[in-house]
């Protein structure tokens, strides 16, 4: 079989490439995503069509090019990279718009991230971004499977890619989900205690006026009995959470990043911006009164509605730099399986071309993830945190070679490496924020991965 493993850097080749592309019966997708070779990517979003609603999957296997960038300037080089890698792929304008080559792939929360000081998070740079070897997409009962090459002979190597991958799609059985792997135990990273402190002192300097808000997050590492299988955990995720975005980077080493994100970081096709805040969370009611009560409860808190506008007016600063058409739609409750969230949709207008990075680029950190002002409470989170946040609560997506692209904001997401997962989670602290219920708050969030687990 021919392989998906990875071919070259595009920085380092300097070389033409080629892209095919054909539409085929849509296959078994854990079938799929096992018979690729990392790196392995999948995607899986919501696409809106009137009152339809239509979930797109994509499975991506080994990598034609691979692009990595750290430092401050890590988007615009990026984009640049990817600008020359796009501008040197023949066989684009014979594909169809759902079969289009894209990169896929994400940044870490920090520009200052470094890979080698954290165990966890080996493999993952400051951003990294990969042109699939081959990549399936599945929307509405229909698939397409594209082939890609850089270097010599590229035609001819995605050529044959694209026939032996259509040919083995077709014979692969549908896969029954396997056992969870069980949690033997649970490690906090801070425990309560040192949580509390954290949280405390935070306060203190919200009220010093220093801050506005800050995010803090905590990791649980799961011990397992068993290693476990993503593509498994992914699926069930799938059950739970269908609204959510779910995604999965694997590296050519290191562990497996996966989640089940509602948020939304920023949509861009042509000239329309999609956006939102997302700030805000209570849980779920076992009865649908329980449940509107400890919605309207959200709702009507002072605390949660002060967190809320402040990321609704962040988001419209960050994006007033590139437009001045910016819309907030109206103010709801964002139910998922366990959590209720206030959320906000906002769209935007673009007056002059602006790539989906530049957007990504603007908007992240979010105050949902990092809190205000953006440098003081970041400089926070580096004093306070006592672990390497990653790739968690940092953008992770796609684009194309139009600028176009969709980008998630990797919450509710977890790392798995061996017979171990981390899993991640956050908390926005303002000034009458309480650390004992912030907590309990935050073990809420860890549900969706850890219910997979256990």
């Amino acid at each position: 079989m021919e392989p998906t493993g990875s071919e070259a850097t595009m920085a380092q080749t300097g070389q033409n490439g080629a892209v095919q592309a054909c539409q085929v019966e849509p296959p078994a997708i854990r079938a799929v995503l096992q018979s690729f070779k990392r790196p392995r990517t999948a995607w899986v979003e919501t696409q809106h069509h009137g009152e339809s609603t239509i979930p797109v999957t994509v499975i991506a296997g080994g990598s034609a090019t691979t692009l990595t960038a750290n430092g401050s300037d890590r988007f615009t080089e990026l984009q640049k990279r990817a600008d020359d890698l796009f501008a040197d792929l023949s066989g684009t304008a014979t594909i169809s718009h759902e079969a289009r080559p894209r990169l896929f792939g994400g940044f870490a929360f920090t520009d200052t991230h470094d890979p080698e000081i954290s165990e966890t998070w080996t493999g993952y740079p400051g951003a990294e971004f990969v042109l699939p070897a081959i990549q399936l997409v599945i929307a509405d009962e229909t698939a397409w499977l594209t082939a890609a090459a850089v270097g010599p002979n590229a035609e001819l190597t995605v050529q044959g890619r694209l026939k032996a991958w259509r040919d083995r799609l077709a014979a692969l059985p549908e896969l029954a989900a396997g056992t969870r792997p069980g949690v033997q135990m649970l490690t906090a990273n801070p425990e309560r205690d040192r949580w509390r402190a954290q949280v405390e002192a935070a306060t203190e300097r919200i009220t010093n006026g220093d801050l506005r808000k800050v995010v803090l997050a905590q990791s649980v590492t799961a011990s397992l009995a068993n290693q476990a299988q993503v593509t498994d955990i992914l699926y069930r995720l799938g059950q739970e959470y269908p609204d959510c975005y779910r995604f999965l980077f694997e590296p050519e080493t290191g562990g497996a990043f996966f989640g089940a994100t509602p948020e939304r970081l920023v949509k861009r096709t042509g000239t329309q911006v999609e956006t939102e805040a997302l700030a805000g969370s209570i849980g779920r009611g076992e009865t649908q009164e329980v449940d509107d009560r400890l919605a309207q409860e959200l709702l009507d808190s002072e605390k949660n509605a002060h967190e809320h506008q402040l990321v609704v007016d962040a988001v419209r600063e960050q994006l007033s730099s590139l437009t001045t058409d910016v819309h907030c739609g109206e103010r709801s409750i964002r139910r998922l399986a366990n959590v209720q969230h206030i959320h906000t949709p906002i769209t935007a207008t673009l007056t002059h071309e602006e790539h989906i990075l530049s957007l990504v680029e603007a908007l992240h950190p979010t105050p949902a993830v990092g809190g205000l002002p953006p440098a003081e409470a970041l400089a926070t989170i580096r004093e306070a945190e006592a672990f390497e946040r990653g790739w968690y609560a940092a953008p992770v997506g796609w684009f194309d070679a139009e600028g176009d692209g969709e980008f998630a904001v990797a919450i509710r997401s977890g790392i798995a490496t061996d017979r171990k997962v981390t899993l991640f989670a956050g908390a926005g602290i303002v000034a009458d924020s309480d650390p004992d219920r912030e907590y309990e708050e935050l073990q809420l969030k860890y549900r969706p991965v850890l219910n997979e687990l256990e």
